[in-house]
């Protein structure tokens, strides 16, 4: 009986993911150690199932098993092994998968800090995750051709992990992606932006923790990883501009306007308006709710530029049509601006309230 090894490796990486977010939530609230090891315990088999699930795809890609459908539909015969490798994140799958996946390492780098700050960062983080991870299960990388309709119309399924691939699909009909992703900007483009996005969970995790518990090492977590941020934000910008520049023209400029261009430079702004209020915060003490303000200002805008590029609202060279996940996306967005407006107002309400917090807050 054949097993779709990958879907399962998916269902396992979201159920996992969202164990360790229960678990690190509870202990948050009971300080209870046994539940911070069962949190850390589900986010290593989290990592460990999504990682395989990766090396699982990437070789699908390469061999081009034309009866999965996101490999049907951007891997193909012809294509050099780096085209092969960049069809991994050529789809909404693919690349949701690349975000959630870089996320996953990010947290993980995390392991190494300890204290109440760095837990709340790491369950944030995770979070983050398990909704990407649930949108795999949604519309899997892994979904499976199990036939072919009257009208020629490939059937495919994303959940029954049993299905016998349809034996008509072979590896030689893979129709390969879009042309213009055939370039060898695809291949370096993406991954920088994804890391990018995924990098600035942490000091969104680091502000939001700040601001729950008034630990002011934060700064410690969310500096360091801003910067990171920062680097691959930029690359990301520069080389997809010249990515666009090259292949659409755009009347001989460099930058577009192009909704989804835009809304990437968008965050871009905020985390640079960010580095600079941690330095004066640092260094005189000034911008103490300003600089959480914009590390999380940052990542929901990373947030609401994913919901531009697949919502399908806005017209784009780089959007994706309308689907589900858009949806989804949007929720989230709409949830994540509802939880920092909110713990923003509390913090503001405790620091009035409180005299010499009051003197400390300086807002220029």
């Amino acid at each position: 009986m054949p097993l779709n090894t990958g879907m399962l490796l998916i269902w396992i990486s979201f159920a996992s993911c969202l164990g360790a977010v229960i678990y690190g939530i509870w202990h948050y609230l009971s300080r209870n150690e046994k539940m911070r090891l069962a949190s850390r315990r589900f986010e290593i088999v989290n990592l460990v199932a999504s990682t395989l699930a990766a090396i699982l795809l990437m070789y699908y890609l390469l061999d081009v098993k034309a009866y999965y459908l996101y490999v049907f539909r951007f891997s193909c015969e012809t294509f050099p092994t780096l085209y092969k490798i960049s069809a991994l994140w050529a789809g909404q799958e693919g690349s949701l998968f690349l975000w959630a996946w870089s996320t996953l390492i990010c947290v993980a780098l995390l392991r190494m800090r300890t204290g109440r700050i760095g837990e709340i960062t790491r369950v944030v983080g995770l979070t983050v995750a398990a909704v990407f991870l649930l949108l795999l299960t949604i519309r899997s990388p892994f979904a499976l051709i199990y036939g072919v309709g009257s009208q020629g119309q490939l059937l495919s399924t994303n959940i029954d992990i049993l299905a016998t691939p349809s034996p008509m699909i072979e590896s030689h009909f893979a129709q390969g992606m879009n042309p213009l992703l055939r370039n060898p900007w695809m291949v370096v483009h993406p991954p920088i932006v994804f890391f990018g996005y995924a990098a600035a969970v942490i000091p969104f995790g680091a502000a939001l923790a700040h601001l729950l518990i008034g630990d002011k090492r934060w700064t410690e977590i969310a500096e360091p990883w801003s910067r990171v941020t920062w680097l691959f934000l930029t690359l990301g910008i520069g080389i997809g501009g010249f990515w666009a520049y090259e292949v659409l023209g755009w009347g001989a400029w460099y930058w577009g306007w192009d909704p989804v261009e835009t809304s990437s430079l968008i965050p871009w702004v905020v985390m640079t308006a960010y580095l600079h209020t941690q330095f004066r915060m640092k260094r005189y003490r000034e911008y103490r709710l300003l600089a959480p303000a914009l590390a999380l200002l940052s990542f929901v805008l990373v947030i609401f530029a994913t919901f531009v590029t697949r919502s399908g609202l806005w017209s784009s060279q780089h959007g994706f049509a309308t689907s589900l996940e858009g949806n989804v996306i949007g929720v989230f967005l709409f949830g994540m601006i509802l939880v920092c407006t909110a713990i923003l107002i509390l913090k503001i309400l405790s620091d009035t309230n409180d005299p010499k917090q009051q003197k400390k807050i300086k807002l220029q």
